[in-house]
């Protein structure tokens, strides 16, 4: 059993869709709003790249900037989160004996793209292992407090972590950084849409954050932003540079003339982000907290199934709940692409379940993680927690209580 407003989507029903936070979900109105778009661009392409997608980036991007509190000047369209903090750490420049701080907990991505800028420049990237279970924000801020030297020149954190699912108190660790010299880049993939953002407030200590819109907001895939505060801007540069390098205008900065402007591409995804809000506010204009609350719901349900205590806080839970299960083995088989654990096939191949089964923080140790949006139901938790059990009676942990 879904949502009620499950119909405003179009996920298979045959399917108990638990993973809303790897790639999101477009609903039916933005999928038929963005073929209308399309249609437009084909009907004449110089027209709508030449004349009219420079005023439609701009009123896109004032819609997501009343949203996450920013100036639309200091935002820019890329097409997700990782190219974000791509853009940011390739622009940077890097000495021996530098460091590059992250967590445990970041997305592998995102850590890879520090390794690909620290090794060349003899710098390296050091980890703050983050516990998980814990008990408290405490426990995050001062692991990455303890990690900071005199040589850390920038920490990249996550707003919401991946594997983990916990909102880290972003606040609070930018404010300790930036005391000590440490520009803050944050990767938000997960934030807008699920927790309240303000990069307004964030600015005194944040320099960067980038983030998805395809997945809480439900904008269509490749609709993601970087936000560069103003006195950052003039060394942040695309990925790709094309013709805003070298162009001339008095009425708009050269971040955004590079940024809104790297080649051909589809920018539908981008220009429907402003839908995608007005849409899940019309939906319901409380979304955030009642995908919370069935988040808190689903994960509740799987700690009592599982006889486990909860591994965090309420307080660092938004939309998204990990819940730690009995250890795993080394697959036997082959199994799809960025699938490492059998289970999550197996969930798939039996109950048509859809959740992510997480190595973590190394295997054998795993998590399940499941995510709560507007077409969702508890129903579908309680289903999920059915098959678990078994697993669970069946591993040594289970045998012994």
């Amino acid at each position: 059993m879904t949502s009620a407003l499950a119909a405003h989507w179009s996920i298979d029903p045959s399917v108990t869709f638990l993973n809303h936070g790897s790639f999101g979900a477009t609903p039916r109105e933005i999928q038929d709003a963005q073929s209308e778009l399309r249609a437009h661009l084909e009907e004449n392409a110089m027209q709508f790249f030449l004349r009219d997608l420079e005023s439609l980036l701009d009123e896109s991007r004032a819609a997501l900037a009343a949203f996450v509190s920013a100036r639309p000047r200091d935002l820019a369209f890329v097409p997700n989160a990782t190219t974000g903090v791509n853009a940011v750490v390739r622009s940077l420049k890097f000495s021996a004996g530098d460091e590059l701080l992250t967590t445990d907990h970041t997305y592998n991505a995102c850590k890879n793209a520090l390794e690909f800028v620290a090794a060349p420049a003899g710098a390296r990237v050091t980890i703050a292992h983050v516990p998980f279970p814990l008990s408290s924000e405490d426990e995050v801020v001062s692991a990455i407090a303890e990690k900071i030297t005199p040589r850390t020149r920038l920490l990249l954190i996550d707003h919401v972590t991946s594997p983990t699912g916990l909102v880290f108190p972003l606040a609070r660790i930018a404010k300790e950084a930036s005391a000590r010299g440490v520009d803050v880049l944050v990767d938000g993939a997960h934030a807008p849409g699920m927790i309240d953002v303000s990069l307004d407030a964030l600015a005194p200590h944040v320099a960067y954050y980038t983030a998805n819109c395809h997945k809480w907001l439900c904008a269509p895939k490749g609709s993601a932003f970087l936000w560069v505060r103003e006195d950052k801007q003039n060394e942040v540069r695309p990925t790709v540079i094309s013709h805003g390098a070298n162009a001339r205008r008095e009425d708009r900065s050269r971040f955004l003339m590079e940024f809104d402007w790297t080649g051909t591409i589809d920018p539908t995804p981008a220009l429907l982000v402003g839908a995608s809000i007005d849409f899940l506010k019309k939906l319901d204009p409380n979304f955030q907290k009642t995908n919370r609350a069935l988040a808190l719901e689903a994960r509740k349900i799987l700690c009592d199934a599982l006889s486990v205590a909860p591994p965090a806080p309420e307080s660092m839970i938004g939309s998204l709940a990990a819940v730690q299960i009995p250890d795993g083995k080394p697959p036997t088989r082959k199994l799809p692409f960025f699938i490492a654990d059998e289970l999550q096939q197996d969930l798939f191949d039996a109950h048509k379940i859809e959740v992510p089964i997480f190595a973590w923080p190394a295997p054998p140790k795993r998590l399940v993680r499941v995510s709560a949006h507007l077409y969702n139901a508890r129903e579908e938790y309680e289903k999920l927690a059915r098959a678990l059990v078994p697993i669970d009676r069946a591993s040594p942990r289970g045998r012994a209580r």
